[in-house]
C-alpha cells in the first residue's frame, strides 16, 4: 500500500510519524474519511470546507490547498488502483513541546491513505440493529461540529453496540436527547416529515447528512430539526442513519425493539444511488 504523507507518495511501511507527534499524544489534529468512486472522492469539497473550518477553530494550519491535496488524493487513488475505496485523510498538528500547549508546533503533517470501501447492493441494501450507547456526549459542545483526532466516547459506544450484538450505536447528550451514532447521523420519519437533531444538541455536522437534506428538498419531503428522546425514535414511522461510506441505512431495531420501516427512506436511498453513479473520473 502506498501513502500520502506531506508532500509525498511514499510506501506504508516509511509512511511514519514521530511518536512525538500531538495528534498521538494528546489527539490534537482533524480528519475526514471520505467514499472514493470511480477514482474520485465523493463530496471532496464539503469535506474539506468542514476540515478548513476545524483547522480554524483549533488554530492549525493547513499546509496544502485544497486544490493540491485533491490531485495527491488522485495520485494516490491511481498509485494504489483503488478507484472504489475509503480515502481516510488526517491533518495534526505536528510535534511541539511537551504538555498541553500547542507552542511550537509549526510544522502540521498531512497523511492520506486508502482502505476498503463495503460493497453498496442497491438491490440488498444492509437494515442495521442499533443500541444505544450508556456514553452521554455534552450538549452544545463547540468542539461536536469537528472530526477531531479525539473519539474515545465514539469508540467505547461502538465496542458497546458490537457487544451487544448491534450494527451501530445511538448516543444521548447530556440533556438526555438523541444526538447521533457512533460513525453517523440520525434522521427518524414522522407524519411523511424527516426529522434529524439540530446542531445544538452536539451532533457532527455530518457530509452525508447535509447531502440527505438536499435530497430531501429535491424529493419534496420536507425536513425539520428537532431534538427527540430515545421513546420518540420507538414510536416513528422509520428510522435511518447516514454516513459517508454507506449513504443512507436503514434501522431495524433499536435496543431489541423492531423499528417501523418507511418507503421515504427507500426514495432517499436510491436518490443517494443515482447521485452517487453520476461521479464519474
Amino acid at each position: 500500500m502506498i501513502a500520502f504523507l506531506n508532500g509525498e507518495l511514499v510506501p506504508e511501511e516509511r509512511a511514519t510519524v514521530s511518536v512525538m507527534d500531538r495528534s498521538f499524544l494528546y489527539g490534537d489534529g482533524l480528519f475526514e474519511t471520505m467514499l472514493v468512486h470511480n477514482g474520485l472522492p465523493f463530496r471532496w469539497s464539503e469535506h474539506m470546507e468542514r476540515l478548513e473550518r476545524g483547522a480554524e477553530f483549533l488554530k492549525i494550519r493547513v499546509p496544502f490547498s485544497s486544490a493540491s491535496l485533491l490531485d495527491f488524493a488522485r495520485e494516490l487513488v491511481r498509485a494504489n488502483q483503488m478507484p472504489e475505496s475509503l480515502l481516510r485523510l488526517t491533518l495534526s498538528r505536528g510535534v511541539g513541546v511537551r504538555g498541553y500547549s500547542p507552542k511550537g508546533a509549526e510544522h502540521p503533517l498531512v497523511v492520506m491513505t486508502l482502505h476498503s470501501a463495503p460493497a453498496i447492493d442497491p438491490a440488498n441494501h444492509p437494515r442495521w440493529k442499533l443500541l444505544t450507547a450508556s456514553f452521554r456526549l455534552p450538549a452544545k459542545e463547540a468542539l461536536a461540529q469537528f472530526k477531531t483526532c479525539n473519539k474515545l466516547a465514539q469508540v467505547l459506544a461502538r465496542a458497546e453496540a458490537e457487544a451487544g450484538g448491534a450494527d451501530e450505536a445511538v448516543l444521548l447528550n447530556t440533556d438526555g436527547y438523541v444526538v447521533e451514532g457512533a460513525s453517523s447521523n440520525l434522521f427518524w420519519i414522522q407524519d411523511s416529515t424527516v426529522f434529524t437533531p439540530p446542531l445544538a444538541t452536539g451532533i457532527l455536522a455530518g457530509v452525508t447528512r447535509a447531502l440527505i437534506v438536499e435530497l430531501c428538498d429535491e424529493l419534496r419531503i420536507p425536513v425539520l430539526e428537532n431534538a427527540a428522546t430515545p421513546d420518540e425514535l420507538f414510536h416513528a414511522q422509520g428510522v435511518f442513519v447516514s454516513l459517508s461510506t454507506l449513504g443512507a441505512v436503514e434501522a431495524a431495531s433499536l435496543d431489541g425493539n423492531a423499528l417501523k420501516a418507511s418507503r421515504l427512506t427507500d426514495r432517499i436511498r436510491q436518490a443517494y444511488l443515482q447521485l452517487l453513479n453520476r461521479v464519474s473520473a
